[in-house]
């Protein structure tokens, strides 16, 4: 099993880097307490689980004697055991939780019996030197003036992991019926001739080579088909390089059957052969 344990300071980016994880395909656990983690190892291995990461914080009651040992067990029985630390100064964590007006999990205490009550700026404090030594046992990052979209691919990166790749979708829609709302691009192809004035093709689709042959016809179409190509071609990097793991484009005509759907067809086998894509066609499927 791979088993990735994250933890740090409330405000870091600990649900950035779960969510990440969560993304690559393991499975994840939320301020687990430290005593029920060999338990947990123990039945997700058995469960087929080979991959899990746990965000454990300072409420986790983990503590340096605790960790080396069980870290030390796990590797010992042919485990993959990694700690992420993730850290960041006190005017990065009271920016964030102004931000977002979270309460700290340590606010509500200082640590002390005669004195419960503690600000936000006494609570990181006291996370921190809680926490302190288990920066030395894992692999640390300053999240600070670190955006989002890096601290995901750093923690990638921390396991080996190779990015994703973006799945296309192409979907062509009726406009009659409205644009879909997932849909990251619209375009809109009534412009082209349309099969459904003649009488031989009217009962066809946009998948029925008399259609497709109709539509190629057409150097417009042609044209329109290809500056598509060329827009997408020109722009799905910086989508990628964005860590965007899905792009929806959306084509539609005026009832969905015919030009819209080859439209799709066309760009699906174009990008075929370079991107993960996946075709649909509302009103076809139906």
């Amino acid at each position: 099993m791979r088993l990735v344990l994250v933890s740090g300071l409330s405000g870091s980016g600990k649900s950035v880097a779960i969510r990440q994880l969560e993304d690559l395909g393991y499975y994840c656990i939320d301020n687990l307490p430290f005593a029920l983690l060999e338990q947990a190892c123990q039945v997700l291995a058995q469960t087929g689980h080979p991959e899990v990461a746990v965000a454990m914080d300072a409420r986790s009651e983990i503590t340096l004697a605790d960790l080396p040992p069980f870290l030390q067990a796990l590797r010992a029985q042919g485990h993959d055991a990694r700690v992420l630390f993730l850290t960041a100064s006190n005017a990065a964590i009271v920016q964030r939780f102004s931000e977002t007006r979270r309460r700290h999990p340590l606010s509500g205490s200082s640590g002390t019996r005669e004195d419960p009550a503690a600000t936000l700026e006494e609570a990181i404090g006291l996370e921190r030197e809680l926490l302190s030594p288990l920066q030395t046992l894992g692999h640390p990052i300053d999240t600070s003036n670190l955006p989002a979209s890096t601290l995901r691919v750093w923690v990638r990166e921390f396991v080996g992991r190779a990015p994703a790749p973006l799945t296309l979708a192409f979907e062509s829609f009726a406009f009659k019926n409205g644009i879909p709302v997932a849909a990251d691009f619209v375009f809109d192809v009534r412009n082209l001739p349309n099969p459904h004035y003649e009488t031989g093709l009217r009962p066809l689709t946009g998948l029925d080579a008399p259609v497709a042959r109709y539509l190629e016809a057409s150097a417009s179409a042609r044209a329109l088909v290809d500056d598509l190509g060329d827009f997408l071609q020109k722009w799905l990097p910086s989508y990628s390089e964005d860590h965007r793991q899905y792009l929806t484009v959306g084509v539609g005509c005026t009832g969905g059957q015919h030009r819209s759907p080859w439209v799709v067809e066309r760009l699906a086998e174009r990008f075929g052969g370079r991107e993960r894509v996946l075709v649909r066609h509302r009103v076809l499927q139906r």
